[in-house]
């Protein structure tokens, strides 16, 4: 049995891959003691994997495949899901499973667009400039990051609340064009009801927010929230400890209580959009 199963990016793998064999547990008459005893797995240890709470190992997968008559389906969907998190940097995949499932994602950008609101071209601009990257990992680096905004386009998606630096609409990450683009585009975005938009002016004089970007995620009840934190480092980026997690939490408030109100940064983007048009 075969059936054409393809990641979605908007779902985290490992509840992807425990809904679907829970799925097809279920339509063939399998109970969870029969598919542990025919595999050699425990109940806890499935019902694990089918609530997304760990992933499946490819031989497990294939036990499955095996035990429920599927022929491959499972385990070339597992092989699906590692591949399309393969074209992310590996620093970087552990904050998707946060990414996904948050409620609400509070982010500060000094530099650049954040990748949720990027434009393919401002992105492809960016990813390009790596050490010894070739062109076709750049499409692949940019086909996951535009896959990552799926996340935007769900029933119900995440709260996005997005502070920019000032110098973010100015900086020439590409040619005039592109950015035109990208800063109508963020036009575009901040009109969405459930994403707020608002720039950090050079006149406030903030500094808190100097050492860098971040982005905390408040996550589901009973789930503790979580952070990434931007770092030239290519180790430990996503933190989970409360302590740091709530003093990224302060500094974000600090930083938004200097930040233009939403329609005044909406008129900062629409002049910085003009700019770019000449």
């Amino acid at each position: 049995m075969t059936v054409p199963l393809e990641p979605d990016p908007s779902v985290s793998p490992r509840l992807q891959f425990g809904t679907e064999l829970r799925k097809f547990r279920l339509s063939q008459g399998f109970t969870q003691r029969r598919l542990c005893e025919a595999v050699h797995l425990s109940i806890s240890q499935l019902s694990m994997i089918e609530n997304g709470h760990r992933g499946p190992t490819p031989d497990l997968a294939r036990r499955m495949d095996e035990a429920l008559g599927l022929g491959s389906t499972l385990t070339g969907l597992l092989d699906r899901l590692n591949r399309a998190a393969a074209q992310l940097p590996r620093w970087f995949r552990p904050w998707l499973e946060f990414e996904r499932e948050a409620e609400a994602l509070r982010m500060w950008e000094p530099l650049m667009v954040p990748g949720l609101l990027q434009t393919e071209d401002y992105a492809r601009a960016i990813l390009s400039r790596g050490p010894a990257v070739t062109p076709q990992q750049v499409e692949e680096h940019v086909a996951a990051r535009m896959e990552r905004q799926n996340i935007l386009k769900r029933p119900m998606p995440p709260l996005l609340w997005v502070i920019l630096d000032e110098g973010v609409l100015h900086r020439p990450i590409a040619d005039m064009e592109i950015m035109k683009a990208q800063s109508a585009h963020l036009l575009e975005m901040g009109e969405n009801p459930h994403i707020s938009l608002q720039v950090l002016p050079h006149k406030a004089r903030s500094v808190v927010g100097l050492m860098g970007g971040f982005v905390v995620a408040d996550m589901p009840k009973g789930t503790p929230p979580a952070a990434y934190i931007e770092s030239q480092s290519t180790e430990d980026r996503v933190s989970v400890r409360s302590d740091e997690v709530k003093h990224l939490a302060l500094r974000y408030d600090l930083i938004r209580v200097d930040a233009l109100a939403r329609h005044e940064s909406s008129d900062m983007i629409r002049e910085a959009t003009r700019r770019w048009s000449t």
